[in-house]
């Protein structure tokens, strides 16, 4: 858990900076190379304190030791030219190990202020190197204000995100872990301390360490067992400050491509995790010809890549841009066929907010199980609809979560069918997942993933219910209004009008949402529904249920698709009026039935919104690389 205090000084080495790097990537190498700079000097102390040689500032490069560079008697130009002297030279410092020369490969001080730079080693100089668990938290928060999406199509995972899946996938002691497009080692770290976890205060017949944790052998064994991949240096130089300060002696992280190198291409992992890019450069991906999907998007081959250097019961958690789950270009058919034949065993599908804000781009969650995939001819789907955070550009933490139930269901479906028990879901669990034949995932022929399409809905078209007028069941009546003029342009509460939000108000005259109505002019019978804590003028009619027995969002769908048009009079001034109103006949089933009718709408409804954004993006995209092209 980061301190308060820590992350304060991480705040202000970084606000010091701002006025000279606005970049917040920037500032991360800048702090970065102070932190490690410092960290080495509190090291060669250490070393001095228990009589020991010191091992990084020595001979010739003893002048360029952290408490040469702070010396008071120093002036601001002469530790600024001190710092970039010593930063650029740290490279060649045969005195350190391999891992700190590239960290300070290509280091630079990107201003020429003294001030600035006096101040900024004033800060980092009150961080000390005490405990590497500490020292990583403090670093994967830095690295989470990495807000900008990179050129490669790089953006952070959230770290609940990468624990799900870190949690699903299980990872164990002895097992061989990869991630090809590591970024700065996310999913390596949550993966590291799951299975400390999983390994902590062990029963005395169960480790060599009785009720201990792992062995030093152990420990160092699994240190060894992850391994990083990335194709950017400084993605690279972030991962290993990252490991390293997570304990990690000699961190595993390669500067590598995956799609385009041969070099690694024969070794095989019993976990891979990842969030590879989703971004392909203009032209396409030129990879090497041992992929068996041939295909130039970054996103299909990273997943090809994936698959196919697990072991034989090897297990992935992978998270995909929803064109995997459902183009239809030749590629992606080709991909889903061999995922669905080839240890493909869930599909969680995270709403579109999760990646806020870098990205909004749609996402899944391909898991993987050679094992148990090969025990079953089902595919479990699951949707998220919220993960515990609005789905916002800040992001805001709040109490709705499916992810636990989702956890929950995936462990339990995974224990069925290892001990091949049956497996079934209970009312809660149904509302976020279910299970869909191979047989309906193949039919068609595209291979589609969309777990939406194949849920089973009831048949409510041929039902007969009770008809209930309108009044009988609801208020019916206008709210209070207010003129034009306290009408602001921004403001804490919205206000509904006739056709939806038409601004805001610092008051709020109803606290749940409404379903309101048109009841004048040439828009008469348009119908809205309103947001909690929101105001809502004398221009819209509102329509409220009188009890808990009607459903607000199934009475608005239900009016969506009535004959208004019988309750509107007058052809030069067209009015709804709560008389005309109150006889409008609509069906009243019971509440379950109302839920499972709005559910189905709502369903289909998002399908449209999401390809509509598809389409969108498309066109966007054509429009780009036209630009580029020109």
């Amino acid at each position: 858990m980061l301190d308060q205090t820590t992350k304060r000084k991480l705040d202000s080495a970084r606000q010091i900076l701002v006025g000279k790097v606005p970049d917040p990537k920037a500032q991360v190498e800048q702090v970065t190379t102070a932190l490690i700079y410092k960290f080495m000097d509190d090291m060669d102390k250490e070393n001095e304190e228990v009589g020991l040689k010191t091992q990084f500032f020595v001979g010739d490069f003893q002048k360029f030791s952290w408490t040469k560079i702070l010396d008071n008697k120093l002036s601001g130009q002469e530790r600024l030219d001190l710092y970039v002297q010593a930063i650029t030279n740290m490279p060649k410092n045969p005195h350190i190990h391999q891992l700190f020369r590239n960290i300070f490969k290509g280091a630079f001080l990107p201003y020429n202020d003294p001030r600035t730079l006096s101040l900024f080693l004033k800060e980092i100089n009150e961080f000390n190197y005490e405990h590497s668990e500490n020292l990583g938290n403090a670093f994967e928060y830095l690295l989470s204000i990495l807000g900008s999406q990179g050129d490669a199509g790089q953006f952070r995972t959230p770290r609940h995100i990468i624990d799900f899946i870190v949690e699903v996938v299980d990872p164990k002691k002895n097992e061989t872990i990869l991630d090809p497009a590591c970024g700065t080692a996310g999913f390596l770290i949550s993966a590291y301390k799951h299975i400390l976890k999983q390994n902590k205060d062990l029963p005395a017949e169960a480790s060599a360490q009785a009720g201990n944790a792992l062995t030093p052998d152990e420990k160092l064994k699994l240190m060894n067992n992850l391994t990083g991949y990335d194709i950017s240096p400084d993605m690279v130089k972030l991962a290993l400050v990252n490991m390293y300060l997570h304990g990690f002696p000699e961190p595993k992280i390669h500067e590598y491509d995956s799609l385009t190198s041969e070099k690694r291409w024969d070794e095989t992992f019993d976990v891979i995790l990842a969030n590879p890019p989703f971004m392909t450069p203009k032209g396409g991906i030129v990879p090497h010809k041992r992929f068996s999907i041939q295909a130039n998007r970054a996103e299909v081959l990273f997943v090809d890549y994936i698959v196919e250097h697990l072991t034989i019961k090897g297990r992935a958690g992978i998270i995909v841009p929803e064109g995997v789950i459902f183009q239809s270009n030749n590629a992606y058919t080709q991909l889903r066929k061999k995922l669905v034949e080839d240890g493909l065993f869930a599909v969680v599908s995270l709403p579109a907010g999760v990646f806020n804000p870098y990205a909004g781009v749609k996402t899944s969650v391909l898991l993987f199980d050679n094992e148990i995939s090969k025990k079953t001819k089902n595919f479990l789907f699951l949707k998220i609809q919220n993960d515990g955070f609005d789905l916002g550009a800040q992001r805001r933490e709040h109490s709705k979560n499916d992810l636990p139930l989702a956890l929950e269901i995936i462990k339990k479906y995974k224990s069925a069918l290892k001990n091949d028990r049956d497996f079934e879901l209970d009312e809660e669990e149904n509302k976020i997942a279910y299970l869909v034949t191979k047989e309906k995932i193949t039919k068609t022929g595209d291979y589609n993933l969309t777990g939406d399409r194949y849920k089973e809905f009831i048949d409510l078209t041929n039902q007969k219910w009770e008809m209930v007028e309108l009044g009988e069941v609801c208020e019916i009546y206008q709210p209070k209004t207010i003129t034009s003029k306290e009408i602001k342009s921004e403001g804490k509460y919205k206000v509904f009008g006739a056709n939806g939000v038409i601004g805001y108000y610092d008051k709020y005259n109803h606290e749940d949402s409404e379903v309101l109505i048109t009841c004048r002019g040439a828009t008469c019978g348009t119908l809205n529904l309103s947001e909690p804590n929101s105001w809502i003028t004398g221009n819209a009619m509102a329509i409220k249920p009188k009890d808990d027995l009607l459903s607000k969002q199934f009475l608005f769908y239900i009016l969506k698709n009535s004959n208004l048009k019988s309750v509107i009079s007058g052809s030069a001034q067209p009015q709804i009026t709560r008389t005309s109103l109150s006889p409008l006949e609509i069906p009243f089933p019971p509440l379950s039935v109302q839920k499972e009718i709005v559910e189905q709408i709502e369903v289909k409804q998002n399908a449209i919104d999401h390809a509509k954004a598809i389409i969108q993006n498309l066109e966007r995209d054509d429009i780009l690389v036209k630009h580029l092209e020109n």
